[in-house]
C-alpha cells in the first residue's frame, strides 16, 4: 500500500468509529429518556398536600345533579378533609332544576361531607337577581346556601341589603334576615312585598 491509501483509511477508520459511536450514544440516551422510573417505599405523611390543576366535581344525590363545580386548582389537604380551592364557578340545581350561578376567587371543600365555604368575591346569580357577600356557605345535606355576613341582591329595578340570607334549594327561595332595607326604582308596576 502507498502512503497516499495510508493517510486516506485512517480518517475514515476514525469517521466510521465516530459514527458508530454517536449511533450507540443516541440509543442508550433515548432509553434512559423512554424508560419509566419505578419509585418504592413512598410514605405519605397525614399532613401531606396534592395540588391539581383545573379540577371539575359533579355532586349527585339519588341520580338527580346537585351542584358542578369547576376551579382553576385545588389543593388537597388530608389531615383536615379539605380542597382548598383557587377561582371557583359552580352551579347548583335546585329541585325544580333552576340553575343558581356561584363564582369566588377562594373556597373550600369538605372533602367527607362536600359542605363548602366560598370567600372573596362572592357573586351568586340567581334567576333574575344578582347576590354578592364576601362569604357564603353550602351546606349539602338540607342543599343550602347561607350567609351570616352582610349580603347585597340587586335586580334591575331595586337593591336589597340584609344581615344574612339562606337559599334554599329544594324550595326555589331566598330568605333575607337581620337588618333588611331596600331601595326600589319608581318603575316596578307591580311588586309582592312580604
Amino acid at each position: 500500500m502507498g502512503i497516499g491509501k495510508k493517510k486516506l483509511i485512517r480518517p475514515l477508520i476514525l469517521l466510521i468509529g465516530l459514527i458508530l459511536g454517536g449511533g450507540g450514544a443516541y440509543y442508550y440516551i433515548n432509553y434512559l429518556l423512554t424508560t419509566p422510573i419505578t419509585l418504592e417505599d413512598i410514605e405519605v405523611d397525614d399532613t401531606a398536600a396534592l395540588k391539581l390543576n383545573v379540577i371539575e366535581q359533579i355532586s349527585k344525590k339519588n341520580g338527580v345533579t346537585e351542584w358542578q363545580l369547576n376551579a382553576s386548582s385545588a389543593t388537597l389537604l388530608k389531615a383536615r378533609n379539605t380542597a382548598v380551592l383557587k377561582d371557583i364557578n359552580i352551579i347548583f340545581y335546585t329541585k325544580q332544576h333552576t340553575q343558581v350561578h356561584l363564582t369566588a376567587t377562594s373556597g373550600e371543600l369538605d372533602t367527607k361531607t362536600h359542605d363548602m365555604t366560598f370567600s372573596k368575591n362572592v357573586i351568586i346569580r340567581y334567576q333574575r337577581y344578582t347576590l354578592r357577600s364576601e362569604t357564603l356557605h353550602y351546606a349539602k345535606k338540607p342543599h343550602i346556601i347561607y350567609s351570616n355576613s352582610r349580603i347585597t341582591v340587586n335586580d334591575e329595578d331595586s337593591e336589597i341589603e340584609a344581615d344574612s340570607m339562606q337559599i334554599l334549594l329544594n324550595q326555589d327561595l331566598i330568605i333575607l334576615k337581620g337588618h333588611v332595607k331596600g331601595q326600589f326604582s319608581e318603575h316596578i308596576k307591580n311588586a309582592n312585598l312580604l
